[in-house]
């Protein structure tokens, strides 16, 4: 009996470990397709995944990444804002599994600022500030690794950078009074440190300091955003959009 009882133990335990070395074999598949740009072929494999295992907080957490990536590619309004939305509770379902994870808050922050950034950052002030606390969180607990932490200071720095660009006193009224243009600065070169040339760092922080009329600093960086090889599937954009900025930039010099 108790040889039995041994076997069965055995079998069990060693399928469990065969379902996870299949599922972290299919994770590293996602991810090697979502960086090709291949969003559609990643979410197909981990919509499969959260059928089979609907409490991976691994595979929701991603899921919640391709659906923004999705979304930004989606051009009917009502389908984009709601594509936001599902990122968003995904994101928020993978917190719930993993709270002590910085990746799942990131995530969730990504996902809030696109709502944000749609619907008007002004117009949405409490999202916004759940936005901040949880790109704040994730920076908190600071693991993840460089990758997590640096875009995690990157979407600090850019949150700060975009809320600061109304007046202070129009912003106090909303509850947003806590945006800073110095801060978003900080932010950047703290993403920059984690995670050196990744143009969409360098082209928000130019930005911002163009709007602190720091042209030469602004000038460096957008060179930098032009030289630099495409990593993201908006590079290309950031690319074309940098060297108009660049123009603007010269003739303040």
């Amino acid at each position: 009996m108790k040889r039995l009882i041994h076997i069965v133990a055995f079998l069990i335990i060693g399928t469990t470990l065969l379902f996870a070395q299949d599922v972290s074999q299919k994770l590293e598949e996602v991810d090697k397709l979502s960086k090709s740009f291949d969003h559609k072929g990643s979410l197909k494999i981990l919509e499969s995944l959260n059928k089979e295992n609907p409490n991976n907080w691994e595979v929701l957490w991603r899921i919640s990444r391709e659906k923004v990536y999705l979304g930004n590619l989606i051009s009917d309004n009502a389908k984009k804002e709601a594509t936001y939305l599902e990122a968003q509770d995904y994101a928020t379902k993978a917190i719930k599994l993993a709270p002590d994870k910085s990746i799942t808050y990131l995530r969730r922050a990504i996902a809030s600022g696109k709502v944000a950034l749609f619907k008007g950052v002004f117009s949405v002030g409490e999202i916004v500030n759940k936005t901040k606390a949880d790109v704040e969180k994730a920076i908190k607990l600071g693991n993840g690794g460089n990758y997590v932490q640096a875009i995690a200071h990157y979407v600090k720095a850019r949150t700060h950078s975009k809320v600061s660009e109304k007046m202070k006193l129009a912003r106090d009224v909303i509850g947003l009074g806590w945006a800073d243009l110095d801060i978003a600065i900080a932010e950047f070169k703290k993403a920059e440190k984690l995670y050196p040339n990744f143009p969409m760092i360098y082209f928000d922080w130019a930005e911002a300091e163009i709007k602190k009329e720091n042209y030469r600093k602004a000038k460096e960086l957008l060179e930098k955003v032009i030289s630099l090889p495409v990593v993201d599937e908006e590079d290309p954009m950031r690319k074309k959009e940098a060297k108009k900025l660049l123009a603007e930039v010269n003739e303040e010099l």
